[in-house]
């Protein structure tokens, strides 16, 4: 991977990553496209990094909210931030079991081929388009929503099942306000990425001698995702709170069959 296909991959997962047409299946289809060819650890290296990236963009997004809840739970009181805390804590369960015991099992099952990840993109057009006529609901994420939503997102490490894609459509169906749900499900990410993202660098997974990759090209991936990251987040939350998902539907299904057809 030389830096210019670096840089375009990491466009690729920031503006993906909080659009709901799931970064690693884009990822999948953008290295088919660009003839990127490299060995599976180095792939999981790199997606590491621009997730890192992105997820830095969410902190600078959302560094108001952050803090606020931060200062909040710091009180060590029963207030309305401990109760979004340990919300977040909850919807992080499913994907902490995942990550921990079954990540290996569910790479080796269903692996990141273009077929299962235009197999995975009708799936999220399918759950956009259902979340799109539901009736726009009232209440605020309770802890079994928490809980449901971060079984949604366990689910979504299949690449081409767009992670927000599925867990605002999980709030949405469950009848969360719309203005809840981007927020939550960009929040909820944060510590999985950060803690996968700390435990590859102790382990010396970002040099060039074990992932194959060029320091300077991760340093233009992380870049360019955070950058890209930044702008797709913004508009991701608006476009939420307009109810404009079915566009994204849309696009999910045509590049679900395009890659059915032309690229599987």
């Amino acid at each position: 991977m030389d830096v210019i296909q670096a840089i375009i991959l990491g466009i690729v997962q920031g503006l993906t990553e909080f659009l709901p047409v799931s970064s690693s299946g884009h990822i999948i289809i953008g290295k088919a496209l660009l003839g990127v060819e490299i060995n599976p650890d180095a792939a999981t290296t790199f997606e590491v990094v621009v997730h890192a990236a992105t997820v830095f963009s969410t902190l600078v997004v959302f560094r108001q909210e952050i803090l606020k809840l931060l200062l909040g739970g710091l009180k060590f009181q029963y207030n309305e931030e401990t109760q979004y805390i340990l919300k977040i804590g909850i919807s992080i369960i499913p994907i902490l079991i995942v990550g921990l015991f079954f990540k290996d099992e569910v790479e080796a099952l269903f692996g990141e081929g273009v077929f299962l990840v235009g197999m995975m993109l009708l799936v999220t057009a399918i759950l956009l388009t259902l979340s799109f006529f539901k009736k726009s609901g009232k209440r605020s994420i309770t802890y079994l929503d928490a809980f449901i939503i971060g079984i949604a997102q366990s689910i979504a490490v299949l690449p081409g099942l767009s992670r927000s894609g599925t867990t605002i459509s999980t709030g949405l169906l469950l009848g969360d306000k719309k203005e809840e749900i981007a927020k939550f499900s960009f929040l909820m990410v944060l510590i999985p990425i950060l803690g996968e993202s700390f435990l590859s660098l102790i382990k010396g997974e970002f040099t060039p001698e074990a992932s194959g990759i060029s320091t300077i090209a991760l340093i233009s991936g992380f870049v360019a995702a955070f950058l890209s990251g930044l702008f797709a987040c913004k508009v991701m939350i608006n476009i939420v709170k307009r109810g404009k998902l079915i566009w994204f539907a849309v696009y999910c299904l045509i590049m679900g069959l395009v890659s059915l057809i032309f690229l599987s």
